[in-house]
């Protein structure tokens, strides 16, 4: 009797979870964002992660504006996706001005339409001791990934909100939860644009404004090139793309593209990628103390300071035979299709 008693128990505990699951899986689905016809807006759009976010959303409808610095690289992209059927427009714009992202987007809802999605992408890397560092160094990363994404969200709200609705993704990283050594400045401003993006979620709410949060984990999506490398650059760019190749630690960018776009469509608040990012993210919150123990071991073996010191390299600049060997070639083909070259 008492067996038969725990059978009809779990028995309905099974049917309860599939219940909710279903539940769930059915709400998604009703509460899904549909990208067709969508204006998206992708800062640092021409290469990398934004590129391929775009080809992407491309693929689902969406009306494309992407811009960057490099008009070059905008072209490239224009054509790649304009020749695949895409409908896009490229602008040139540097996001850490707020006269020239308040001149985009006056231009984008003008000529193109109103922006019913904001993609916060842009990035820099500065990669090496934090004792090689300077203070622009940090302004510039405070500049790329707080003020930039502040400028285009303040500068899209108010149509936004006439509207009663919008969706805001901003792409912070597992370095904006957890700083890394040797990566300070980059970790110091994503944690501001983490908590931005956080805090922002919460009182734009009201006008049916989505606010996601992307923290990835490394993603090969070619980038490492253009990061700027200080001290022992040579030996800094060597690691960190060898980090960045191998499918231990890092994830493919479209993998990781279509994760951060599905946590978009269906207004998850958070999404990160990558499970070393994940099982980090979840030992930090258990003890960062311990996280934080074990980072000092790892900045034990880093390349020390010296080399070229405050100076600065681009990542290209600092090739060697181990940075274009075979342990770097996903990294490598990455960049070859993600017009990072």
């Amino acid at each position: 009797m008492k067996t038969n008693q725990k059978e009809n128990k779990l028995w309905w505990l099974a049917a309860g979870a599939a219940a909710l699951m279903a539940g769930v899986a059915v709400y998604r689905k009703l509460t899904s964002y549909d990208f067709n016809g969508r204006v998206v807006l992708i800062t640092g759009g021409s290469r990398g992660l934004g590129l391929v976010m775009a080809r992407q959303l491309a693929r689902e409808g969406a009306r494309l504006v992407l811009c960057s610095r490099d008009a070059n690289e905008l072209e490239n992209a224009r054509m790649e996706l304009a020749g695949n059927g895409a409908d896009v427009l490229v602008t040139k714009c540097d996001v850490t001005s707020e006269e020239q992202v308040n001149s985009m987007i006056t231009n984008v809802q003008n000529e193109f339409g109103p922006i019913d999605v904001l993609i916060n992408n842009a990035g820099v890397i500065h990669a090496g001791p934090v004792a090689e560092m300077t203070i622009d160094d940090f302004k510039e990363s405070m500049d790329t990934h707080f003020w930039g994404p502040l400028y285009t969200i303040l500068a899209v709200l108010p149509a936004m909100k006439a509207r009663g609705e919008g969706r805001i993704l901003n792409i912070s990283s597992i370095g904006g939860k957890i700083s890394v050594p040797h990566l300070v400045p980059y970790s110091a401003s994503k944690f501001a644009l983490t908590g931005l993006s956080e805090g922002l979620r919460a009182e734009l709410a009201k006008y049916n404004i989505t606010i996601t949060t992307a923290t990835p984990g490394l993603m090969r999506t070619g980038s490492p090139r253009h990061a700027i490398v200080k001290g022992r650059h040579k030996e800094e760019y060597a690691l960190f793309k060898i980090m960045d190749s191998s499918v231990l630690t890092s994830k493919s960018a479209e993998a990781s593209a279509a994760k951060i776009i599905d946590a978009l469509r269906y207004g998850e608040a958070e999404v990160t990628t990558t499970l070393p990012a994940i099982v980090a993210e979840y030992l930090h919150n258990l003890s960062p103390g311990l996280m934080n123990s074990v980072f000092s071991a790892v900045n034990s073996i880093l390349p020390g300071e010296g080399g070229i010191g405050k100076n600065r390299a681009k990542g290209y600049e600092s090739e060697t035979e181990l940075s274009m060997s075979g342990l770097t070639e996903r990294t490598q083909k990455a960049a070859a299709r993600n017009n990072e070259l």
